[in-house]
């Protein structure tokens, strides 16, 4: 193979993917990009505010919510997961959550609407890094020094100086000077500017979409009329020209010479920071699309869901309740009315999976309206867990000060300003049996008379002694 076949192999590609950007058509593959649990909670971690009644960690760990995230969020973007994971963290009030209801029906009752939407958001799973740190946390872009609005007069000089020399050597020393200045902008920047454009490719899906919607006629889509000429007009000022694809290697050089990458860099570094609103506002509104689009598609194909009646207050219902994550569950009936619930019996019966499916329907009623059951009537409170606590070699932390600890969180918890529902496995279980059944009593008792505690526990000796409080 030649060396021109192989430039015009790597050039037509480029061209192609420039041209693609500047007229805003989707690239033709989507692609799914792997991310950590850190990215996938930046959303939540930007924009949470301490008031905010939220899943603590441990909870989240307990109730294997981690691992429900991954089966509703099959086939959605990095947008739409994050959503969707502080909706779980955070819950919705009854406004928030009546007007979800709405959506999720909407898309219910229009199995084609619902594949068109899928369809369109299809793009977004191109985007190969998180934006939510950039748009709403520490990322932020700030204002850059007033002399980077000069940088691109640096090339000009050099290559100038370069072209006196040959008249002038006296000369030789601009070129010195501007080389210098050249290289130390260039290693200033560079790597800012390297992931500065992956953020920008995450960005530009985001608004090739948004402004696609917009061109749409469906009601659903009537927040993204109005943001659809200005989508456009962003995205394509967020893209280098297209023209430097058409002679292979020009892009190179530009960025050494001409210091193009870092020139565009601050460019787009102003355009974001002047449209940050905008922009936020155009995220929200297609990651909470892709998430109400991801909930409608769970809704269908699961035949266990119901619509929740959600209340303030501590009594619950579930009749023919199951977990989402247990293939074939044999669904379960619990009502618990004024008192929360001691459960007992022999091991490997079921009582940390009936403990964790209680508390998984709670969040997910909290969080999407709906449960995993026949019928289910359940409050909008916080709910907190203590099922997997574990002894630290690492962290120099035994099996009963791990249990100390999460008793001190929820005894914490149950006197701040949200109090909720408490699901406990197996309470102090580290210790020996008479500070076991002392401290269990105590914390239980505590946990109590602020909320609701359904515990699991093998120390039957405190059943009367919890009597008053617990079924």
């Amino acid at each position: 193979m030649s060396v021109s076949s192989v430039k015009l192999g790597s050039f037509l590609p480029r061209l192609l993917s420039s041209l693609r950007a500047f007229f805003l058509i989707p690239e033709p593959n989507d692609l799914d990009f792997w991310f950590d649990n850190t990215e996938l909670a930046q959303l939540h971690t930007s924009t949470a505010v301490p008031t905010d009644m939220c899943i603590d960690v441990q909870t989240w760990g307990d109730l294997l919510l981690e691992q429900y995230a991954s089966l509703l969020s099959a086939g959605v973007s990095i947008f739409g997961q994050q959503v969707l994971h502080r909706r779980l963290r955070t819950g919705l009030d009854e406004t928030a959550c009546a007007a979800q209801m709405a959506r999720v029906k909407a898309l219910t009752a229009d199995p084609e609407q619902l594949a068109a939407l899928d369809r369109a958001c299809q793009p977004l799973r191109r985007a190969q890094t998180e934006i939510a740190d950039l748009l709403f946390g520490a990322r932020t872009p700030k204002v850059e020094p007033p002399w980077t609005r000069y940088v691109g007069v640096v090339g000009p000089i050099f290559l100038t100086a370069v072209a006196v020399t040959f008249v002038w050597p006296l000369a030789w020393a601009a070129v010195a000077i501007s080389f210098a200045t050249l290289l130390a902008i260039r290693f200033r920047y560079i790597s800012a500017a390297e992931r500065w454009d992956t953020s920008m490719e995450s960005l530009q899906h985001l608004l090739g979409v948004c402004s696609a919607l917009g061109a749409r006629g469906e009601p659903l889509l009537r927040p993204f009329r109005e943001l659809h000429a200005r989508a456009g007009q962003i995205n394509r000022s967020l893209s280098r020209t297209p023209l430097v694809a058409l002679i292979p290697g020009s892009q190179e050089y530009l960025d050494w010479f001409m210091l193009g990458n870092v020139r565009h860099y601050f460019k787009s570094v102003s355009r974001v920071q002047a449209d940050i609103a905008y922009l936020r506002e155009c995220y929200l509104l297609i990651a909470n699309l892709e998430a109400d689009i991801a909930l409608a598609r769970h809704v269908l194909a699961t035949p266990e869901v119901c619509w929740a009646e959600r209340y303030d207050g501590t009594d619950i219902a579930l009749e023919q309740v199951v977990h989402p994550l247990l293939a074939q569950a044999a669904p379960l009936s619990i009502t618990l009315a004024g008192k929360g619930a001691f459960i007992s019996g022999q091991n490997g019966i079921g009582k940390s999976t009936l403990l964790r499916t209680i508390g998984l329907n709670l969040v997910v009623a909290r969080a999407f309206g709906f449960c995993y059951a026949r019928s289910a009537v359940v409050p909008t409170r916080a709910v907190y867990a203590s099922i997997q606590n574990e002894d630290s070699l690492l962290g120099g932390e035994s099996l009963y000060m791990a249990e100390l600890r999460r008793a001190r969180e929820l005894l914490a918890s149950a006197e701040g300003p949200h109090p909720g529902i408490y699901i406990i496995d197996e309470i102090f279980r580290g210790t020996n049996h008479l500070e076991s059944v002392s401290a269990a009593a105590a914390v239980l008792d505590a946990l109590a008379a602020k909320g609701v505690v359904i515990v699991s526990s093998h120390n039957l000796v405190l059943a009367p002694l919890l009597e008053h409080c617990l079924t």
